[in-house]
């Protein structure tokens, strides 16, 4: 049973979820790992967390605990 996801004006078609989250999901641009969930976007970077955007040199974003 496959799906379809519709995203910036392109049609993703997968056959499980795994396969749509490591196709579809952010990469932090600091440590490299999928975004699965939460994250923080700056100025259009993403980051996994405040400490990945505090150490590409970001200020202002503090992890909601």
């Amino acid at each position: 049973m496959s799906f379809e996801v519709h995203a910036q004006g392109a049609v993703h078609v997968f056959d499980c979820f795994s396969c749509a989250i490591h196709r579809m999901a952010p990469i932090c641009e600091h440590c490299r790992c999928r975004i699965i969930g939460q994250g923080v976007e700056v100025d259009g970077h993403w980051y996994c967390g405040a400490h990945c955007s505090r150490a590409e040199g970001r200020v202002g974003i503090i992890d909601k605990v």
